[in-house]
């Protein structure tokens, strides 16, 4: 098994794309009745639990942010989760699909009240998906839930939504994921963007 920079194992037939981790979709899940979940892991397994879940045929999203990190002789730029200690996955929450999710090795817990997972929007992971892969420059920002919610028009994220903000001028899109109350902020000074 091949080693990442930070000494995590990677799984050569499950792809990093773009800056997030895509694992393998399971043959055996129809695609209307899955939904998207936040997992709860311990800190600095986001990795570890997207490949293991990917073994188990699950599909994935591990949104990756690349940050230097200085040691005493060199400096590195190495890949980290933007929302730390959470991994999404795609499934159909069944009885079997909940234990083998619950039994891997560094997840906590799935997010949701009174042990039952939460749904996640397909369209707030889609949009995280969007961001990630436009290769424009975005950051974590605290969870909003004020906010007139807006689409953008044009360009690399027509179609976009998420909650419009302004900071000393500057117009700025937060895509928010409701059930772990955190978001992604991108400037948006160059797009149109309506009211939804």
């Amino acid at each position: 098994m091949p080693w990442d920079s930070e000494g995590m194992g990677v799984h050569q037939n499950a792809p990093l794309l773009g800056s997030f981790w895509v694992a393998a979709a399971p043959t055996d899940q129809v695609a209307e009745r899955t939904h998207w979940y936040a997992l709860h892991t311990r800190s600095q397994h986001e990795k570890a639990v997207a490949a293991r879940l990917e073994g188990h045929g699950f599909t994935t999203f591990l949104p990756l942010l690349n940050e230097v990190r200085r040691w005493s002789d060199r400096r590195q730029v190495v890949q980290v989760p933007v929302f730390s200690c959470y991994v999404f996955v795609q499934t159909c929450l069944v009885p079997q699909a909940w234990a083998k999710i619950t039994r891997t090795s560094g997840v906590l817990r799935i997010v949701g009240g009174r042990g039952e997972g939460v749904p996640i929007p397909t369209d707030q992971i889609e949009s995280l998906q969007r961001l990630v892969e436009s290769h424009l420059l975005y950051q974590p920002c605290p969870f909003l839930q004020v906010g007139q919610r807006v689409r953008i028009r044009g360009g690399a994220l027509d179609g976009v939504e998420g909650l419009l903000i302004a900071r000393s001028g500057d117009r700025t899109l937060v895509i928010s994921v409701e059930p772990i109350q955190r978001s992604l902020s991108v400037r948006i000074d160059e797009y149109q963007v309506e009211a939804i």
